[in-house]
């Protein structure tokens, strides 16, 4: 079989299943592993694939910058946004991630409640300071205009200040092996302390973004306390989520 049919091969399992393993294709087509691997690097660099360990998963759908994600499936995103807010203890600090998604949740808040809300991201700052009742601790810093959010060492030495009560993490993909994964290397490294400085971390996501990766890790799924989920949600899919110690909730269904 030639390398290119091969890799077409491949491609079609890996969106009919959401996911390929090496030691499989390895075993079905009769080459070693090695060669499996090779594959999966070359696709990878094409953008067909993320490579994960022992495989390879779908490329996250969430590619392009915050101003482009904004105006895509607003419906659904509010409709998260609202299952988001009810997990929001009044009286607390909230570190909202930079993030199309998470802005609709700092859209969402209620008026009356109080809060003190921290962010990386002026289009979330601003949102933040039409509402009376928080506190707004803009994160500074270079702006990533990718990522809407500011990034590096003084984004960082600003979040070293701030012990939140929970962070509300921004996704790009998000797997049960592969965990929560983002696009930008910066933007990895800033989630990640920002859910170490955190008490407990919730995501909010759209279900195309389900068993896809982006090339940075974040964080395991075990470390988020909570993840809201559109009613479409697989059900088995949120049981094995479950069994890792995190909690889903369903935002409602669309109209």
């Amino acid at each position: 079989m030639l390398l290119k049919e091969r890799q077409n091969i491949i491609s079609g399992k890996l969106q009919a299943n959401g996911r390929v393993l090496a030691a499989e294709l390895a075993l079905e087509f009769g080459v070693s592993e090695d060669t499996i691997r090779r594959d999966l690097r070359e696709m990878a660099a094409a953008g067909l694939c993320e490579r994960v360990y022992g495989g390879a998963l779908p490329v996250s759908p969430a590619g392009g910058s915050l101003k482009q994600r904004m105006g895509i499936a607003l419906d659904r995103k509010q409709l998260l946004a609202q299952a988001a807010v009810s997990q929001i203890t009044p009286g607390s600090t909230i570190f909202f991630d930079a993030g199309s998604t998470n802005l609709a949740i700092a859209k969402a808040l209620p008026s009356d409640m109080a809060l003190t809300a921290a962010t990386n991201a002026p289009a979330i700052a601003a949102a933040l300071i039409d509402n009376g009742g928080v506190d707004v601790i803009l994160i500074g810093g270079m702006v990533d205009r990718q990522v809407g959010g500011a990034l590096g060492a003084k984004a960082m030495r600003d979040m070293e200040q701030i012990s939140p009560d929970l962070c509300i993490l921004g996704a790009c993909g998000i797997d049960l092996e592969a965990g929560v994964t983002t696009f930008g290397f910066e933007d990895a490294e800033f989630k990640r302390f920002a859910t170490s400085r955190s008490r407990k971390v919730l995501v909010a996501v759209t279900s195309d973004k389900f068993s896809t990766a982006a090339p940075h890790g974040v964080l395991p799924v075990a470390h988020c306390e909570c993840l809201v989920v559109e009613d479409d949600a697989d059900e088995a899919l949120l049981a094995a989520y479950r069994e890792r110690g995190c909690r889903t909730v369903k935002a409602r269904k669309a109209r």
